[in-house]
């Protein structure tokens, strides 16, 4: 996405971003400088809009652009509450939080959402008295007029937050950005109503404040809402995870990568724990030189720290390939959900033992043990001469 003129003079002249540094600090530093242009911004923005539409709404008489100008105000108290959040999400390590201050940005829009939630409660109530004891609010042109270039400005806004959370991946820049376009939406309402009741007489105010109001705590709840999936630890975007893949998958020593973790500490600050299969002849010194060969190069791409074990697998064993074969399709009739890792066989004179770790889906309609007993069930009746011992476990991605 091109930003435009505007937003790329602003970039080019408070951020100076130099593509070429890889390392975190100075990935940290830009992402602090994006942060500064956003919050600085988005607080003048807003404290300019706040002070034109509280004047437009006082001397008018219209509760709906009061309401509009402090939900404005509220967007400047957001910027100031993400700002400090950035600040002191950068600090460094130490002894008592090893992994860095990365979810304090989270905290940040935790914060922010519920400042949404309030203003929005304190404007749907004001509202709801306006339209018990309507009132015909008064606008002027100059104050139509204004009002109209107050809304070309939160579209910009929206579009200048929306370029820095792409670039900085910041998840409460990007709700910063769903707030602008929120906004745009609410002052369209306002000015409708202000048009309607200047030109038609009709007391429409306090119901375009309590539908700006609702729209607030609407916007405030579902941004609320991901940022406590974030805390809470929700599951890694499905585009990372294919990227991690993909990115290992390319190592012509790695026959295959299951037990994938991925683990959010905040922005850039991301522990990726995986187990590598590898073929169980591999001297183990030349494995062990490629998997930390593996490891730094992730660390480089995808920032973060990155832990890899070692699963050494039968290749080339064709009675092995076959048991596993016939364990997946046993697992597979059960659900094609289900999935097999670290298959392992032993064969004595009578029995055959197989070992291995049976991967449920969360939401699977059979609990651990249910699905390993089926499994085993299913396997025994292809091949009776086999004992089965089975891990069930879930999938973090």
């Amino acid at each position: 996405m091109k930003a435009c003129l505007l937003t790329r003079t602003l970039i080019r002249i408070f951020v100076r971003d130099n593509a070429g540094e890889k390392n975190e600090a100075a990935q940290t530093a830009v992402r602090g400088r994006y942060a500064s242009l956003a919050g600085g911004t988005g607080i003048a923005a807003n404290c300019l809009l706040f002070l034109i539409k509280l004047t437009v709404g006082l001397v008018s008489g219209s509760v709906a652009i009061i309401a509009d100008a402090f939900n404005n105000i509220s967007d400047a108290g957001s910027a100031i509450v993400t700002l400090l959040g950035f600040r002191m999400s950068a600090r460094h390590e130490d002894s008592k939080h090893p992994l860095g201050h990365g979810r304090l940005e989270y905290i940040s829009a935790f914060i922010v959402d519920i400042l949404i939630i309030l203003v929005g409660a304190e404007l749907l109530g004001s509202s709801i008295n306006k339209i018990i004891n309507p009132e015909l609010p008064q606008v002027s042109t100059a104050g139509l007029i204004l009002l109209g270039a107050g809304i070309l400005v939160k579209l910009w806004m929206y579009f200048f937050y929306r370029t820095i959370s792409i670039r900085i991946n910041s998840s409460a820049i990007r709700g910063a950005s769903l707030d602008s376009i929120s906004d745009v939406a609410a002052s369209s309402v306002v000015l409708g109503s202000a048009l309607v009741s200047r030109f038609a007489g009709v007391a429409l105010d306090g119901w375009a404040g309590l539908l700006v109001a609702a729209f607030i705590i609407f916007t405030g709840v579902k941004a609320a809402k991901e940022t406590i999936e974030l805390l809470l630890g929700a599951s890694p975007d499905p585009k990372l995870v294919a990227e991690i893949y993909d990115f290992v998958r390319e190592y012509p020593d790695v026959i295959g990568i299951h037990d994938l973790m991925v683990h959010d500490y905040g922005p850039g600050r991301l522990i990726i724990t995986l187990h590598a299969e590898v073929p169980e002849d591999t001297n183990l010194l030349a494995a062990h030189e490629v998997i930390d060969g593996i490891e730094r190069d992730m660390k480089e791409h995808f920032g973060g720290v990155v832990t890899i074990h070692i699963d050494p697998m039968a290749v080339g064993n064709q009675r092995v390939g076959e048991m596993r074969a016939m364990a997946e399709q046993c697992a597979l009739e059960i659900d094609p959900a289900f999935s097999i890792h670290d298959f392992r066989m032993t064969a004595g004179e009578n029995l055959v033992n197989l070992v291995f770790d049976l991967c449920i889906p969360t939401d699977s309609k059979y609990s651990d043990d249910e699905a390993a007993a089926l499994v085993a069930a299913r396997i025994s009746e292809k091949q009776p001469q086999c004992r089965v011992f089975i891990q069930a476990e879930h999938p973090f991605v």
